[in-house]
C-alpha cells in the first residue's frame, strides 16, 4: 500500500495499525536505538541529520514505520542519476519477520517510481539470507559481490532491479501489497 493509500486507511479506531510517514528529526533517538542495535558500524546521528538535510533538497528519501507512538522502523535511499539506492531498511529486533520491513520497502520503491527513477539498487549481506529473500521477492537480482565491504569484513551481495517503470513491476508491487493485506 502507497503512502496515500495508508493515510487515507488511518482511522482513529485503528490507532495501533502499522503507519509509514517522511523520517524526521524528531525520529533520530528512537531510529538510532534501532540503528545500534541492528548495525556493528551503526551510522551517527550526524550522518541521519545530513542525510534529512539532503533529503530536504529532494536527493534522499527516508521513511519510518510506527505501531502507536512507538517506532518500530526505517528505511531510506538516495537518488543517483536515474537509479534510487536502498542505503538501509532496519526493524526493531522485538518486531521483525512481522512484514515490516516489507512495508517500508514498497513505499520506497513506489516512491522511487514517482521520482522517475529506471532501477532500484542496494547492498546486503552475504549471510542475511532472510533480507535477500525478502528483495527477490521485489524483483532484484544479485549481479557482483563486494568483498569484505563491511565493517567485519564479511562480503556485501550487490543487488538490482530494473525497469521500475514498467508494468511488471507495477504489477509485482501490487501483488505484494494484496498479499500483505490478505
Amino acid at each position: 500500500m502507497n503512502i496515500l493509500s495508508r493515510l487515507l486507511r488511518r482511522t482513529p479506531a485503528d490507532p495501533d495499525a502499522l503507519q509509514i510517514e517522511p523520517m524526521r528529526k524528531s525520529h533520530l533517538a528512537e531510529v538510532m536505538a534501532i540503528e545500534s542495535v541492528s548495525y556493528p558500524a551503526p551510522w551517527t546521528k550526524t550522518v541521519f541529520e545530513d542525510e534529512l538535510a539532503m533529503q530536504a533538497r529532494g536527493s534522499r528519501h527516508y521513511l519510518v514505520a510506527r505501531l502507536g507512538d512507538r517506532l518500530v522502523g526505517y528505511g531510506g535511499m538516495i537518488y543517483m542519476d536515474d537509479a534510487a539506492h536502498i542505503t538501509n531498511i532496519a526493524v526493531d529486533v522485538s518486531m521483525r519477520r512481522r512484514g515490516i520491513a516489507t512495508e517500508l520497502l514498497l513505499d520506497l520503491a513506489w516512491q522511487a517510481r514517482r521520482a522517475g527513477m529506471a532501477s532500484l539498487t542496494l547492498e546486503v549481506r552475504q549471510s542475511n539470507v532472510s533480507a535477500q529473500s525478502m528483495y527477490q521477492r521485489f524483483g532484484f537480482a544479485p549481479v557482483g559481490v563486494r568483498p569484505k565491504y563491511y565493517e567485519n569484513r564479511d562480503d556485501a551481495i550487490v543487488m538490482w532491479c530494473t525497469d521500475i517503470q514498467g508494468d511488471a513491476f507495477r504489477a509485482r508491487l501490487e501483488k505484494i501489497e494484496v498479499e500483505r493485506n490478505g
